[in-house]
């Protein structure tokens, strides 16, 4: 059984309350490890020593910090295959996708701020005769890091690195469904000698745990990344107390398929944006519309393909779908399932809950599952599923097409599948989206801005966008 601790001023540490909640292991629905129930007690002595600490951590000059956050990459990449196996325990995710994708990534974020930092430049205004102008920037201080359960490792570092990097201290919070990762990043933060209290992991739920991190009034900051509804309640707590938030919300992302697309791309790339770590991703494309004349052919090779996606053992090499995260997600996919037969949808593949042999009979499986015939302003067309489940619609114009992919409250992203170079940018700038991909899904470059429109979210991560958040800026005038 892993027992997991709170890291706190650089020790781990069993909760104060003594009380634990169970680690279920999604692909076999079994208890595997105990979780830390932390409370609003734990969440001061985390902000406790995060305050001790700022004085020192802020002096240090940022090409030291910027060390340590590369040590830190650098042992989360001798640990791959350890911090793989836990994510995909923890998470049900092909063990292969946390390989290649969630592990090697987390790396990535301490390693990019790690030497960002040192290129955070500041202005200057000249006013000819009259004065100077020069703006610099202080961390804000303490900040709060909560982050969700579809790609633990990875979202967690995505907030908590930036923030190390310019100077804060941190009170993190990862999922209490999914904590293993951030747990065995507080045994690499030891032996990367980060110093005591610079970061602090809480373990717990949203209400015990999360809920006292948004209150403290130490906290100046809060990043958080999760449901929509979650974030409306967290800024309706942060705002009145005049805190800094970034929120990175839902989402119920459109893809188009114009008729000039490079179809066979566009079909494998569809596959993956649909269902990759079984559609538990924020950014996976969950409404395909197609251009009337190839609807048709676009569809039967869409299909063709789904059936080689093999759902089995997380473990298992040739895996294609893992587990749903929980069995309470579980069913709350399948009651989209079911809306979506009441709504008049026409099932085209899945829909069904799986079996699968041997250790993980018991486990939380569904199959990837495509409806069509749904029209674009139903139900499983507006509201986040955020499971393998899509719709495929066909249209027949630019603007009609615009229109559906703009008609939800979310705007986190959107694909384009065209050759045609005017179309591609036109269509980009009228979408309501924060990222628009076209001919291409999830190429990341961790230097631009990442973040929604609408419902789904408030601020900017990434690049100098999440340097500025966990920073205030000051401007300094001098007479000359």
């Amino acid at each position: 059984m892993l027992q997991i601790q709170n890291y706190l001023n650089g020790h781990l540490t069993p909760p104060r309350s003594g009380r634990y909640l169970d680690n279920i292991e999604p692909a076999t629905s079994q208890v595997y490890g105990q979780i830390p129930d932390s409370g609003p007690e734990d969440v001061a002595a985390a902000v406790a020593a995060a305050e001790a600490a700022l004085p020192s951590w802020r002096r240090l000059p940022a090409e030291e910090r910027g060390r340590l956050l590369v040590k830190i990459a650098d042992l989360i990449d001798a640990n791959l295959e350890h911090l793989a196996r836990a994510e995909s325990q923890d998470n049900g995710k092909p063990l292969g996708l946390a390989q290649i994708m969630d592990i090697p990534r987390a790396a990535s974020n301490f390693r990019f701020f790690g030497t960002a930092v040192e290129h955070f430049a500041t202005e200057a205004h000249l006013q000819e005769g009259i004065a100077l102008n020069y703006t610099v920037r202080h961390s804000v201080g303490v900040v709060g890091c909560i982050s969700p359960w579809n790609l633990p490792l990875y979202l967690f570092t995505w907030k908590i690195a930036p923030a190390l990097a310019v100077g804060c201290c941190v009170v993190a919070k990862p999922s209490e469904i999914t904590p293993a990762t951030a747990f065995l990043l507080s045994e690499l933060c030891i032996e990367a000698g980060l110093p005591a209290g610079v970061l602090n992991i809480v373990h717990g739920t949203g209400p015990g745990c999360g809920q006292a991190i948004v209150e403290h009034p130490g906290i100046k900051a809060i990043s958080f990344t999760g449901g929509t509804a979650t974030g409306r309640h967290l800024a309706a707590t942060a705002a009145p107390m005049f805190k800094k938030l970034s929120l990175e919300l839902g989402g119920k992302n459109p893809n188009l398929i114009f008729a000039d697309c490079d179809l066979a791309a566009a079909v494998a790339t569809s596959i993956r944006s649909s269902f990759a770590n079984q559609g538990q991703i924020c950014l996976c494309s969950s409404r395909i519309f197609i251009e009337r004349s190839i609807y048709e052919v676009f569809k039967t090779e869409f299909l063709k393909q789904l059936e080689l996606q093999k759902i089995g053992d997380p473990f298992e090499a040739d895996t294609k779908q893992g587990a749903l995260v929980s069995e309470a997600h579980l069913y709350k996919v399948l009651n989209y399932i079911r809306l979506a037969h009441e709504e008049g949808g026409i099932l085209l593949a899945g829909g069904h809950r799986v079996t699968v042999p041997g250790r993980c009979e018991r486990g939380y499986f569904l199959e990837p599952t495509v409806f069509e015939n749904l029209p674009h302003d139903c139900r499983t067309n507006q509201e986040e599923i955020f499971g393998p489940v899509v719709t495929l619609t066909p249209f027949d114009t630019e603007n009609e097409v615009i229109a559906w992919a703009n008609s939800t409250d979310y705007g986190l992203s959107a694909t384009i599948w065209t050759t045609n170079l005017n179309r591609a940018h036109r269509v980009a700038q009228a979408l309501h989206s924060g990222i628009v991909w076209v001919n291409t899904w999830l190429h990341r470059d961790l230097r631009t801005p990442f973040g929604g429109m609408k419902n789904s979210g408030i601020g900017r991560e990434g690049g100098l966008e999440a340097l500025r958040f966990f920073t205030e800026a000051q401007n300094i005038c001098v007479k000359v």
